[in-house]
């Protein structure tokens, strides 16, 4: 029986030697020193959300799932330490029972807390950082198999925050929470033009803020959501519109018309504008973490690049403009957000604010051509790739776009100077 392994975008595989399934910290320590000794790599993989080769196993491919859970609760500093294999579905949940909350999410909740700070998941918000600014420790097991223990005060943080899982496995994370709150959520359907050109004003007059806009249409979808405290009270969940809301329109529609105009690549403008028929305004109150975070059912591949976010416009445009001259078929929307800048080094918001752009492409529809192009666009504003998402960057011309890529690398070759964590994906883009 082969060990074959797919990531949920149908874009990386692997055919790893031993998959290997650890129920202790001690265990992992254990299959390291005994990889580092033989030459073998190991990596570990989360849920499988990376649409990059950043997981794929050479030798031995590690699953966390037994290191999850709560390790260790501080009320008084809100604060959580968390074994590196709980998924952030589960985080919320347990956090939730403590009166806490992570302080931002991006949009899917599917991945572990190790890979998702590790790729630099963000979510939305000119004030709030990615998910790994909210980690003030961690516990890494190092090439030889020893624990390295990284607090808020170790010149390590900053980079072993977003550490491409090239610094060591993360058993566990301690995290800076805030009490528990609740979201207003606004969702309008607006002409995209407006949208683009006050993006900035929506950005600071909103605590979160990020628009969708189908090409071929010219209407926006724009989420914008307030936050409130926890004692607000929530909607009662209504099933049956909540069901048509995130499977059926959001999910089943958008399933359907991505199938069709794969099929039928002519029919998409048509399709698209059929799409934005059925979205509609409303608003709702609920739990942060069920306000920032959907299901995604309907499999696509993404690239997003973060710009500065006083280029976002431009750069929008240039993307709109690109489709319509190539006269190409797009039937997935353009998703942009925004974020704060921060300080850790590998991060996409180093030292700038940002605005996002992702563009996907539905899983039957081949991204190259696309992708390649848009990429094109980003690099004339500087633009920096998510790490856990498609793009054709290499060392060589990701170092100008990273201030402390060197120092990084440096701190690589203290925690893993065998190579024992490496593989195609990082020798790409962080070279030898």
């Amino acid at each position: 029986m082969t060990n074959h392994w797919t990531n949920w975008g149908r874009c990386a595989s692997a055919q790893p030697a031993e998959v290997l399934r650890p129920s202790t910290v001690a265990d992992v320590c254990a299959v390291i020193a005994r990889a580092a000794a033989s030459g073998r790599r190991v990596k570990v993989v989360g849920s499988g959300h990376s649409f990059t080769g950043i997981a794929v196993a050479p030798d031995i491919q590690m699953d966390l799932g037994a290191l999850a859970g709560l390790i260790d609760v501080d009320r008084d500093r809100k604060r959580v330490t968390v074994a590196g294999g709980t998924p952030l579905w589960q985080l919320t949940r347990l956090l939730a029972g403590h009166g806490l909350a992570l302080e931002n999410m991006g949009d899917i909740d599917r991945q572990t807390i190790a890979g998702a700070i590790s790729t630099g998941t963000h979510g939305t918000g000119v004030t709030f950082g990615g998910l790994a600014t909210q980690v003030v420790g961690l516990t890494l097991v190092s090439d030889a198999g020893e624990l390295v223990h990284i607090d808020e005060f170790s010149d390590l943080l900053p980079a072993a925050r977003v550490g491409l899982g090239a610094l060591g496995i993360i058993v566990e994370a301690t995290l800076q929470c805030v009490p528990s709150f609740a979201i207003h959520a606004e969702e309008r359907v607006e002409p995209v033009d407006e949208v683009v050109a006050n993006f900035d004003e929506r950005c600071t007059q909103t605590d979160h803020f990020e628009f969708f806009w189908f090409p071929h249409t010219d209407v926006a979808f724009t989420k914008a959501n307030i936050r409130l405290p926890a004692y607000t009270p929530l909607e009662s969940t209504n099933r049956v519109s909540q069901w048509i809301e995130e499977e059926l329109l959001e999910n089943g529609v958008l399933g359907a018309i991505c199938a069709a105009g794969s099929a039928l690549p002519a029919a998409v403008p048509s399709l698209n504008r059929t799409v934005t028929r059925f979205l509609s305004d409303r608003e709702h109150t609920q739990r942060s973490d069920r306000v920032f975070t959907s299901p995604r059912r309907v499999r696509f591949r993404e690239m997003e690049y973060a710009v500065p976010y006083e280029s976002m416009g431009a750069a929008f445009d240039e993307v709109r403009n690109l489709i319509a001259e190539r006269g190409w078929r797009i039937s997935f929307p353009i998703e942009v957000r925004a974020a704060a800048d921060d300080e850790n080094w590998l991060s996409t918001a180093y030292g700038r604010r940002s605005a996002y752009i992702a563009v996907h492409r539905y899983v039957r529809d081949d991204p190259t051509e696309y992708f390649a192009a848009v990429e094109q666009i980003m690099r004339r504003y500087d633009g920096r790739p998510h790490w856990g998402k498609m793009h054709g960057r290499t060392a060589a011309d990701l170092r100008g776009s990273y201030p402390r890529f060197d120092d990084f690398l440096a701190v690589r070759e203290k925690l893993d100077p065998s190579r024992t964590f490496a593989n195609d994906y990082l020798q790409q883009v962080l070279g030898e």
